[in-house]
């Protein structure tokens, strides 16, 4: 398989190309691709490293799966493309953001531009099976996404980790919290946010964050 990530994460992460449990994770990807339809198309597995390069990432927002549905996942993790209906947990980051800073809910879930000003939207698996949600987890994505977590936290300051629902809030044992901030709450499903994700006010958290170290602001 033909790894397509930019240049300033490949230095960083050569290492991990050539252990092993990447080794066995090429492998599976190839018959996958070749016998399932899997998401995202190989060329846009990559695709959050690839719009927010190592330098720029001053945000990273923690998610678990691609989408599994015809043509929603597209490498950014919460994100689908133009055009394709907004999945539910999608439409509630929206209206949080509503709810947060009066952003009134957008015509598209493409959320290419946070990627573009330096937010990583990480997935913790990379691929799935089309309608088969978690089918790839437990082949090595998550040692690979882990260790991108950990790269970001020692070599990189001031940086916000948007940690949502319980998953994404056990990856933060591998953030350095006196280096960073660390945002926490209930995931954006349906069947979770009314528990404390709406009024989190993550968005404006995040900028004052970044306002307060020098850093440019994001324009959600």
């Amino acid at each position: 398989m033909n790894i397509k990530i930019d240049n300033s994460w490949k230095v960083n992460l050569t290492d991990e190309f050539e252990k092993d449990y990447f080794k066995k994770l090429t492998e599976f990807l190839v018959e996958e691709y070749k016998n399932y339809t899997i998401f995202p198309p190989p060329d846009e597995i990559f695709t959050a490293f690839n719009l927010c390069n190592f330098e720029n990432t001053k945000v990273v927002i923690l998610g678990q799966d691609p989408y599994h549905g015809d043509g929603q996942a597209h490498g950014l993790s919460f994100s689908v493309k133009e055009n394709i209906k907004m999945p539910p947990s999608l439409i509630n980051i929206f209206k949080e953001l509503n709810l947060d800073i009066n952003k009134g809910m957008p015509k598209s879930g493409n959320l290419t531009k946070w990627a573009q000003q330096g937010v990583l939207l990480l997935n913790a698996t990379l691929t799935v099976r089309k309608d088969n949600a978690g089918s790839h987890q437990n082949h090595g994505w998550e040692i690979f996404t882990d260790k991108v977590i950990q790269l970001i936290s020692e070599k990189k300051k001031n940086l916000v980790f948007i940690l949502w629902g319980a998953f994404a809030q056990k990856k933060a044992i591998l953030i350095e919290e006196n280096k960073h901030l660390i945002l926490s709450s209930p995931h954006p499903s349906p069947l979770s946010a009314h528990k404390g994700f709406f009024n989190n006010n993550h968005f404006s958290k995040t900028n004052n964050y970044l306002k307060n170290n020098n850093i440019n602001q994001i324009e959600w």
